[in-house]
């Protein structure tokens, strides 16, 4: 009757297995460790720089563990690993002096860092500590926004070029076409072909609303986008900005970052285990937005003719091939690339490939087609600042793949392939909050969850053990195998522990053992009811299982809801709160009757068992 088959206890063994093995890696301390990344995108890192920080570390006397080269080509980055955070900070002093000339402008930036200690066994096996938040770790927080008014104004750039090619496909002539912050104007000399121009622009762009006026003798067309369709397009650029900042911080080795929005027009990002805000700051800084524009050839470029460029383009001088005028129009942006390395050309000199994605290679034959001898330019904006990376002719219509050459270094190719790789961001952002978050601090947070954790635990057990006897250490067995798969479950999906998480585990506690006293107890029901403690024990886990269903499926929804409508540190203790009652539910019901029947399934005859007072009716006290 409560006899588990064979394969159940290898199913329960196997699962404490996998739980021991991706909790392990957590009790491995993180060392004290140093990061040494580049200063400037000309100066690379390589086996010679990581041999240079030993050097120096050596000739200043400071004792260091491991030093590796991580990474590739213009990500790489050194590590070093230090047994003491003493040892870490003096190193860190050493190196900024020893690998840097110019200390107002670095070479090299050194970054305070933790590395772990994961057996490389564990973690081939995927087996790797659980993130921790920056209320836990430390760490430095931005609060970004988006500016809006910039790309609503890139949005309206790229509709009104949409629209002046489809009038062109469809040789409808109209007699002005203008742009304003929010709108496109067109104004035509007959209403009958401001007509026929709405419905084309109408089918082609339906986000578009319209209206009319009459100005003088001219027929005017206003095309603003619909408010749903405006509130999609800034989600969407916002969208596109996390995207870019997450290419580029990954690419610039900073771990684990959290990257996400607040807001309509906000963006979280939290760089966990940096304490260097004008590193992170840097970081964040770099980020890239490159254009594609055509050169006004009209005019010829001087600064003493600022003066007369029309309205239409502008001047850059600042870069290769200026001063140059080229179009504000934007023909193709970064968010169309697809890829971008650094590879010599056809005559072995130093260049940039780059394959853009399905549409950018669309719109780039379109462009290259009608535009043979004509110049294009590319330009990058990275800290604020315009520059023009190249001003070539068309020789030919090109699609997805082309290069860019004359890149004069291969170090220059590699980092403009680094920039590219990063995208572009669909608009400027400002840092309107920033904080930074000590290791220290973090430590004393990690201390105090555990220690709440833990001394619930202690009560738990104590009580269930007094009061339920040798079901109630069954129960606590139950209970701390709940614990297990926890912990091990949120060390492999890699999600990342707040303070209010370490919250939402000790609440789980409570949760998981309220299981086990419903089982409990109705196993005394059974007993009070006359029923021998075989029968008792299976009855009292098959008509538990109801209620306990009921009231967790009840829980688990509203910690979806949590989970989908909450942002931030509501969102991690939604998940480890949902992920606990998944958890609970298995070790309550599976595990622990699995320990309750290899106890006493094993005997036949069962005249009582141990699970404390049994109240029967008609009888003073009952031990069963």
């Amino acid at each position: 009757m409560n006899r588990y088959p064979v394969w159940k206890y290898v199913l329960i063994a196997f699962a404490l297995m996998l739980g021991f093995l991706y909790t392990a890696p957590n009790y491995f301390a993180d060392s004290p460790a140093l990061q040494i990344t580049s200063g400037r995108t000309t100066v690379k890192i390589t086996k010679e720089t990581a041999a240079a920080v030993e050097e120096t570390l050596k000739k200043e006397g400071i004792a260091a563990g491991a030093v590796s080269l991580e990474g590739v080509e213009a990500g790489a980055n050194v590590r070093v690993r230090f047994d003491t955070p003493d040892a870490q900070f003096k190193a860190k002093l050493a190196l900024e002096r020893g690998l840097n000339s110019d200390p107002a402008n670095p070479d090299h930036i050194v970054t305070v860092n933790l590395l772990k200690n994961t057996p490389g066994w564990m973690q081939a096996l995927g087996a790797v500590p659980m993130n921790l938040g920056l209320d836990l770790r430390g760490g430095v927080h931005f609060l970004m926004q988006v500016d809006t008014k910039v790309a609503l104004e890139k949005r309206m750039l790229s509709i009104q070029s949409g629209i002046k090619a489809e009038l062109r496909d469809k040789e409808v002539r109209y007699a002005d076409l203008k742009r304003t912050r929010d709108a496109v104007i067109l104004k035509f000399r007959d209403a009958a072909t401001r007509e026929a121009a709405q419905k084309v622009i109408a089918k082609e762009l339906p986000d578009l609303a319209f209206s009319q006026a009459l100005e003088g003798e001219e027929f005017v067309l206003t095309a603003r986008l619909k408010p749903e369709a405006l509130k999609l397009a800034l989600d969407e650029g916002v969208k596109q900005n996390i995207a870019t900042l997450s290419k580029r911080v990954n690419e610039l080795g900073v771990s684990e970052p959290v990257i996400q929005q607040q807001g309509a027009d906000r963006i979280v990002v939290q760089l966990p285990g940096q304490q260097d805000v004008a590193r992170a700051k840097d970081i964040i800084g770099r980020t890239a937005i490159m254009e594609i524009r055509m050169v006004d050839e009209t005019i010829t470029p001087g600064t003493e003719l600022a003066t007369t460029i029309p309205l239409t383009s502008e001047l850059f001088t600042v870069g290769k091939n200026v001063p140059v005028v080229l179009y504000k129009e934007v023909v193709l942006s970064g968010d169309y690339i697809a890829s971008a390395a650094s590879r010599p050309d056809q005559n072995q000199q130093p260049a940039v490939s780059i394959t853009l994605n399905g549409d950018g290679g669309k719109k780039m034959r379109q462009l290259t087609s009608k535009s043979v001898g004509k110049k294009m330019a590319i330009v990058l904006q990275e800290k604020g600042k315009w520059e023009v990376l190249s001003v070539a002719t068309i020789q030919s219509e090109f699609g997805s793949s082309f290069q860019i050459t004359g890149m004069g270094s291969p170090e220059n190719a590699s980092e403009l392939a680094l920039l590219l790789r990063a995208g572009a961001l669909f608009a400027p952002m400002d840092v309107i909050e920033e904080r930074v978050v000590g290791p220290q601090l973090g430590a004393e947070n990690i201390a105090k969850g555990l220690n709440s954790t833990l001394y619930g635990f202690i009560a738990i057990a104590i009580f269930m053990v007094a009061y339920y006897h040798m079901f109630g250490f069954f129960s606590v067995l139950a209970l701390a195998s709940n614990v297990l798969f926890l912990l091990a479950l949120l060390s492999a999906t890699g999600a990342t522990l707040t303070l209010p998480g370490i919250a939402a585990i000790a609440l789980a506690l409570g949760m998981a053992i309220d299981a086990n006293v419903l089982i409990n107890e109705r196993i005394r029901e059974e007993l009070r009811a006359g029923q021998s403690p075989h029968a008792a024990i299976a009855a009292g886990f098959d008509r538990a299982w109801a209620t306990i269903l009921d009231s967790n499926v009840t829980t688990f929804i509203v910690g979806l809801a949590l989970l989908v409508f909450g942002s931030g540190p509501v969102r991690g203790f939604a998940i480890v709160h949902c992920l606990g009652i998944l958890t609970s539910m298995f070790s309550a019901v599976f595990v622990s009757r699995g320990v309750v029947n290899l106890w006493y399934g094993r005997k036949k005859k069962l005249s009582k068992i141990s699970i404390g007072t049994v109240w029967k009716p008609g009888v003073s006290v009952a031990k069963a």
